[in-house]
């Protein structure tokens, strides 16, 4: 094997040397989805030098920052959650000094601006963590503390759009002034029944904190905003059930119709620490039957959030009506989990008369296996979309930086671009997650690279425009001489405890990077790692390292991802959409799929760059790769006035 310089030296901390370069919400479920340094420690960029791919010329201005810095002060971790039981949902707790307290990075306005995203969803304002389409138009619902930036006086925020990539804000939807939602409106999900008539089922925080059920209903069916909401007078139709905590029974899932013309919804909760999901049926949504037995329940894991239960189809690509079940009908169970703030899925078998789901895979039940996503998503919900005939997924993307910062620019939080959920039918054991075609709207020029060449290694720049905003497609490919003379090996590597991408192997890493600067001070990369097993087979690994994504002290910098199944025939693809401060990357068609929170210092407005890298001691990667740059969408609120057009 040659001995090959590391790309990326563990121990550098020598200030990088600039090469040339030609000029060229804490959530409660959230969703009330309508129907419901470690690793890379440091390029030493004067040792490695990165080569240049030229694209069609263009410029890039570095926008003039503003002179004025946000005020350096001591924060402190504390919780964004409240005492009354509803999870924290925070963002945990970051590296802090003695006694708890650490300096706050110096953080100017021009910085914390460019956090804001240009096309993904967030309120103008403040903090925040559902969606149905009715009419002509998609509702989101979504938990929203209309007095700050951080968790408290929960209430609903409600925005409205043709195709889920531009929203107009409406009114508030509801706001807690009853007894049984004093303490906040938290999650919930609609159902639409066949009549056309909508049912709101959502949580309610009572003036002593327990958790209850309520009903609410459009004011006007016949508004196709469904701007006024009315609170059923005989709220709440379900309290905690004997057994379950007060402050453990929440986020009702939208209903489905069984066979016996009945109406079926679970509700999450827990025994001690055994997550559960508890079944009711109803007839008119107002009085309920407590079924015997679970739905499911997963010893050690704890209070479950936000459950979701819906069909795919094992058949076709289209999605399904919640209530659709049969042969040729998969079910899908997922869960939040309240104590490590991630969404869990398995696919399985529903038996109604049993009230019983069936994973196909114990190893990977719901809780314990698989997960929508491996890096800040939770709080997820999906929904028919009997618009398109598809079922649409949507997630909250939190922070990790501290909430001083959240303070000073004023905001917290987004939503994920929705995405299209499907059963994967080339495994059978995996969804395929991909961000709905209309975000391909925001399309603007491309830049194509082919088979580019990315030696051991190396780091190659991708001559684009600023990349602040883009769509990126990509191929790669591992040369056949490297596959075949690389020895078979027993290692063991986990995205998340491994060195990131500065560990170094055969047949990875290898990717792209993504929110770099020149000098590459910061960088996050996007990367797979690929180990030849002792069977001669290849386990392929899919990852997001923020270790050196930033030079901020007060952020958090995860290494993210999980195991990505790469069948026989199909080349390593990923895309990856980069918002601003938010990263959304899909391996293998949405096999895997890691969503990250990134906050450099350095790498923003036009200093922002995109390179392809190849860390592999042994392996030559050739990669193809498509870049667009993206427009912003209009989010904005809406225009009542009659003159005025939308």
């Amino acid at each position: 094997m040659d001995n090959h310089k590391p790309l990326l030296p563990t121990s550098s901390h020598a200030a990088p040397n600039p090469c040339t370069r030609k000029d060229l919400l804490l959530v409660v479920c959230g969703f009330l989805l309508l129907s419901s340094l470690v690793a890379f420690g440091g390029y030493r960029a004067s040792n490695v030098p990165h080569a240049h791919v030229s694209s069609p010329s263009s410029n890039h201005e570095q926008e003039q920052r503003s002179p004025t810095s946000v005020p350096s002060q001591k924060w402190y971790p504390v919780s964004r959650g409240v005492s009354s039981g509803v999870s924290e949902k925070s963002s945990s707790v970051l590296l802090a000094g003695e006694g708890g307290a650490s300096e706050a990075f110096p953080w100017d306005n021009s910085m914390l601006s460019w956090q804001r995203t240009s096309f993904h969803f967030q309120p103008e304002k403040n903090w925040m963590n559902g969606p149905m389409y009715y009419k002509g138009w998609y509702h989101f619902f979504y938990q929203y503390n209309p007095n700050g930036a951080v968790w408290g006086d929960i209430v609903w925020g409600h925005a409205v759009s043709r195709d889920m990539i531009h929203w107009l804000h409406l009114p508030l939807a509801m706001v807690a002034d009853q007894w049984y939602d004093m303490q906040g409106v938290w999650t919930g999900s609609a159902t639409i029944l066949p009549n056309g008539e909508i049912i709101m089922l959502y949580t309610g925080s009572t003036n002593e904190s327990v958790q209850v059920q309520n009903l609410a209903y459009p004011a006007d069916p016949s508004d196709p905003l469904l701007v006024d909401w009315i609170k059923h007078p005989g709220n709440p139709v379900l309290v905690p059930p004997p057994g379950i905590g007060a402050k453990d029974f929440r986020d009702p899932t939208t209903a489905w119709l069984t066979s016996q013309g009945k109406w079926r919804i679970t509700i999450g909760s827990k025994l001690n620490k055994t997550g559960i999901a508890l079944v009711y049926d109803t007839e008119d949504f107002k009085t309920y039957e407590l079924k015997k037995g679970l739905l499911r329940a997963v010893p050690g894991t704890g209070m479950w959030e936000c459950v979701d239960f819906f069909p795919v189809s094992r058949k076709n690509e289209k999605g399904l009506n919640t209530s659709i079940n049969g042969a040729e009908v998969k079910h899908v169970m997922k869960v939040s989990l309240d104590d490590d703030r991630h969404d869990y899925y398995t696919i399985g078998t529903y038996d109604e008369s049993k009230v019983l789901f069936t994973p196909d895979d114990v190893k990977n039940d719901v809780g314990v296996g698989l997960r929508y996503d491996y890096g800040l998503f939770y709080a997820s919900k999906t929904f028919y979309d009997q618009n398109k005939d598809r079922r649409i997924l949507w997630g909250w993307i939190g922070e990790s930086d501290s909430e001083y910062a959240d303070v000073a620019k004023g905001w917290a939080s987004v939503q994920s671009i929705p995405r299209t959920v499907k059963l994967d039918k080339k495994t059978g054991s995996n969804l395929l997650q991909w961000p709905v075609a209309e975000v391909e709207s925001l399309r603007l020029r491309s830049d194509e690279f082919k088979n580019l060449k990315a030696k051991p290694g190396s780091v190659v720049s991708a001559d684009i425009e600023t990349a602040t905003q883009l769509d990126v497609v990509a191929e790669f490919e591992i040369d056949t001489e490297s596959l075949e003379k690389t020895a078979q090996s027993k290692e063991e590597f986990t995205c998340s405890t491994s060195g990131g991408a500065a560990q170094r192997g055969a047949l990875g890493p290898f990717g792209l990077l993504v929110l770099a600067d020149e000098g590459l001070s910061e960088y996050t990369p996007v990367y797979f790692y690929v180990i030849k097993g002792s069977n001669g087979n290849l386990k392929t690994s899919f990852c997001s390292d923020q270790s050196r994504s930033s030079q901020a002290n007060d952020v958090r910098k995860q290494i993210f991802g999980s195991v990505v199944p790469v069948l026989k025939g199909e080349k390593f693809s990923l895309r990856i959409l980069v918002d601003h401060s938010v990263v959304e990357s899909f391996a293998q068609g949405g096999r895997t799929c890691v969503t990250s929170r990134v906050y450099p210092t350095k790498a923003i407005y036009g200093a922002a760059r995109l390179f392809l890298f190849n860390n592999a001691t042994e392996a030559t990667v050739t990669a193809s790769l498509k870049v667009w740059q993206m427009n912003s969408a209009f989010i904005r609120p809406f225009p009542f006035h009659p003159d005025q057009k939308i």
